[in-house]
């Protein structure tokens, strides 16, 4: 071969490459930005802040969850010289031997990671990573540590936020946060691993109100992965923004209250401010503190044992407890017997005790008395007149047809259905229709002798106690009611439209005068079922209620609004296996009213009948 040739073809290759490589560097630097991007990712650190959760008030501006700082004790294996374990273990008050099963034990905790091409198995664990040696430290705690943090390089202190309740009050209102799940972390890129959210109550459905907006600090970094300077002096750093601050309907005081009231009795209170729909106290019975569940080492010690208790503090009985409501449910009777005209207010039956049983009383002559004596067979025979109004000569059909307009009427007092309000938890209670006992019975197969215990709130007619409550509330408001909520305010928001919207029952406004002057009765005159539910200069309109109960006791239940006229707060009290509804929902419902409108109890001689009374024990043999 031609040597020149030779040399041309070589040399031509040379410039060849050359241009090549010339284009290439002019693409890589001035169009194509990835090249860039990469070598930002080797040589910066994005490190994410995370805001403080947002703080909550109760009605009256009493803080009720804060944030509290905590701290943990970092570390990076790869800084760690010369560590004198013998005395890091007394610092941080543990064993030699316990200190080491601690980085064994971080180490196992990152996992292994698989590599598909090599076929080999390795530890996620990074020297050159930090890690918590110990998590959830006091302030008071890491004051002893930190002045002596500097003889033990590749430690250091990194504060953290965490819940605080000031009150140790309200715990299935208020909830608790834990650390995140993969499926939290899957629904939301909010989300990274080691992050806590809202799990149940308030802290659940307003987890995005509540927990604000991450910032952002750039960092330059060193081929070794240390920090060297801000990027850019820090001009594309964002600050993190504190969750929005929000404001219940809660008192927290009456609240605090009616949790005591309720001690060693197993049952509910819900209080409810009829005028907005704010809810004013719900209380569970039994309950705990909620600040036995902030932060991982109080919820690993203690929600197992709180999970195991065998009286449910974890149970929302105001939400999610379905009962019978027994005799209070005459009040909702009477509204449709009288809207649908099958009665009058001076309507009058016959006590038939061999029908049903009944207290001895006097006749009823109005509903208003039948209200006060709680008459059971006056209420068979106005439900048997709602049920049968003969517009079919099938009495099956009939019942059918009746039965329904029974059910849309309940459905207008939002029974039978899950109420919408800002808490999760909460069930529908039951409502028996058509549909349901044709189930049962078989089409066309049932009337309303199959199916007249629901006239008394027995049988299948299932409330939850915020249903109750709310029973009250639309009567004292005369035939309207809001959702029962807690939000009053969401700081730079409005809250959600469906708690400012007035709902109607479809029963009109003069129908409740009658109603109202029979739970009137029930407490001030003769023969009313709830004396022990008087308070001097505050008149209150109550009913009582006694609820069968197959596995024991009967359960004690009361509902009650006061005044009578511009009424403040509706109360509904469930007392599980208490007996007559006047012996025990009847007062405490009264000392709740009377704390609220009052501020205080002025005889005390009920207040300590009901502080000292231990109804527990009255379950030990409930199946």
């Amino acid at each position: 071969m031609n040597l020149n040739n030779r040399k041309y073809i070589i040399l031509f290759f040379i410039v060849f490459i050359g241009v090549l490589y010339f284009f290439r560097l002019i693409h890589m630097q001035l169009i194509d930005v990835s090249w860039k991007l990469r070598a930002q990712e080797i040589s910066e650190k994005r490190k994410v802040i995370i805001p403080a959760r947002g703080v909550i008030f109760d009605r009256n501006k009493n803080k009720i969850v804060s944030n509290i700082t905590y701290y943990n004790l970092m570390f990076v294996e790869k800084n760690i010289v010369d560590l004198d374990t013998s005395s890091f273990a007394k610092l941080v008050n543990m064993s030699v031997e316990d200190v080491k099963k601690r980085f064994l034990e971080i180490k196992k905790k990152q996992g292994t990671y698989y590599n598909k091409n090599t076929k080999k198995r390795t530890s996620n664990y990074l020297k050159s990573r930090a890690y918590p040696f110990l998590i959830e430290i006091t302030a008071s705690e890491m004051a002893t540590i930190a002045p002596y943090l500097n003889q033990f390089k590749g430690f250091y202190k990194e504060s953290t936020s965490m819940r605080l309740y000031p009150y140790n009050n309200a715990a299935n209102i208020l909830g608790y946060i834990a650390e995140v799940s993969p499926q939290n972390i899957k629904n939301d890129p909010f989300y990274k691993a080691g992050y806590n959210i809202g799990k149940t109550g308030i802290e659940r459905y307003y987890e995005k109100e509540l927990r604000g907006e991450k910032g952002v600090h750039y960092l330059i970094k060193s081929a070794q992965n240390n920090a060297v300077e801000p990027y850019e002096n820090g001009i594309f750093d964002t600050l993190a923004t504190q969750g929005a601050s929000i404001s219940l309907g809660l008192d927290i005081k009456l609240q605090q209250y009616s949790e005591k009231l309720m001690q060693n009795k197993k049952g509910c209170v819900v209080a409810i401010e009829p005028s907005s729909g704010e809810i004013l106290s719900l209380v569970s019975s039994p309950t705990f503190d909620p600040n036995l569940l902030v932060g991982k080492k109080n919820i690993s010690k203690n929600y197992p044992a709180l999970v195991k208790n065998k009286n449910k503090p974890l149970y929302p009985r105001p939400l999610a407890a379905e009962y019978p409501p027994g005799s209070i449910f005459k009040l909702v009777q009477s509204l449709i017997g009288l809207q649908e005209k099958v009665v009058t207010p001076n309507s009058s039956f016959p006590c038939t005790k061999s029908m049903v049983g009944c207290h001895n009383h006097p006749k009823a002559k109005s509903i208003s008395e039948a209200i006060k004596y709680s008459c059971n067979p006056y209420y068979y025979y106005l439900m048997r007149k709602v049920i049968h109004q003969k517009e079919n000569k099938n009495l099956f059909m009939d019942a059918a047809i009746g039965l329904e307009k029974w059910v849309k009427y309940m459905h207008r007092f939002n029974l039978g259905k899950k109420i919408e309000t800002d808490i999760p938890g909460l069930r529908s209670g039951l409502i028996p229709d058509v549909r349901f006992y044709n189930k049962w019975y078989g089409k066309n197969k049932w009337k309303f002798s199959t199916i007249r215990s629901i006239a008394i709130g027995q049988g299948e007619v299932k409330l939850t106690p915020i249903q109750m409550a709310n029973i009250a509330a639309i009567i004292a408001n005369r035939g309207w009611y809001y959702t029962p909520h807690f939000i009053k305010k969401i700081e730079n928001k409005k809250i959600d439209e469906k708690y400012t919207t007035k709902n109607q029952t479809g029963i009109n406004k003069e129908y409740f005068e009658p109603i109202i002057s029979g739970m009137h009765k029930v407490i001030y005159e003769a023969g009313g079922t709830a004396r022990l539910a008087r308070i001097k200069d505050i008149s209150i309109c109550g009913k009582t209620g006694t609820v069968q109960n197959p596995h024991g006791k009967d359960h004690s239940v009361f509902i009650a609004f006061a005044p009578k006229d511009n009424p403040k707060i509706a109360v509904a009290v469930f007392v599980e296996n208490a007996g007559f509804g006047g012996t025990w929902a009847a007062p405490i419902a009264s000392l709740v009213i009377e704390k609220y409108i009052k501020g205080k109890i002025e005889i005390t001689k009920k207040e300590t009948r009901v502080l000292e009374a231990n109804l527990l024990i009255n379950t030990k043999n409930e199946k």
